[in-house]
């Protein structure tokens, strides 16, 4: 029987699932968040959906020998979800252009009935930005670490007012500035983003535009890291 021990980035989205939900978990994979909740009692039932019958095949015979029911659907994103069967959807260990690409085909998440709880493994400024502009509101940020990487959860409502923003004021939102570990978060962005800056300066081909733009990023990094010391 395979253990249904969560990783810590798992674990930490675990943590986040309200007592009670119903959850849809897309990417499920061999399912081990769903089955992992519904063994602990917390959620009342799951959907796991995922694109590859071979993960789902697995998760179904995850889910039998631990003897819970988890529903498995074949397909993208959350086409085959319908609203009223969930009202909390996690979408993890996907690009962030994906995330967002995933929940512009559900259009029903951006009325603000369901939770989304979103880690974006690479691209999260960009997710940031596009859920801004479609009207979903970052509610929470939760900073973990896994390894020698630190990830990023995002708690999500549809409903909100939309907001269009340049990329570089979307480096981190007022929640990741409330988050536990956000000081040491935005460290390792801000080393990352100087070095960046200091490449392009070298590199004269570059738009002006383009310097500027990463300036900014870099100096509202700093002055948000001094509002934390």
């Amino acid at each position: 029987m395979e253990s249904m021990v969560l990783t810590p980035r798992l674990a930490c989205l675990a943590s986040l699932v309200p007592q009670n939900a119903r959850l849809a978990d897309v990417g499920t994979d061999h399912g081990k968040l769903p089955i992992s909740l519904l063994l602990a009692g917390k959620i009342t039932a799951a959907i796991g959906s995922d694109i590859r019958e071979g993960p789902l095949a697995h998760a179904a015979r995850n889910a039998a020998e631990h003897s819970v029911a988890l529903s498995l659907r074949l397909a993208a994103g959350l086409d085959a979800v319908q609203p009223e069967e969930c009202d909390t959807v996690s979408i993890a260990g996907m690009g962030g252009q994906t995330i967002a690409e995933i929940l512009q085909a559900a259009p029903w998440c951006a009325q603000g009935r369901h939770l989304l709880l979103l880690q974006p493994m690479t691209m999260v400024y960009e997710l940031r930005q596009w859920l801004w502009a479609n009207g979903y509101e970052i509610t929470r940020e939760t900073v973990c670490r896994e390894d020698r990487r630190r990830y990023v959860i995002l708690s999500v409502r549809g409903g909100a007012e939309e907001k269009q923003l340049p990329l570089w004021q979307c480096a981190f939102s007022p929640a990741l500035l409330q988050a536990d570990g956000a000081q040491d978060y935005l460290r390792v962005l801000l080393t990352r983003e100087q070095r960046a800056l200091d490449g392009m300066e070298r590199a004269s081909e570059l738009e002006a535009s383009r310097i500027e733009a990463q300036r900014r990023l870099v100096m509202q990094m700093k002055q948000a890291l001094e509002g934390l010391q």
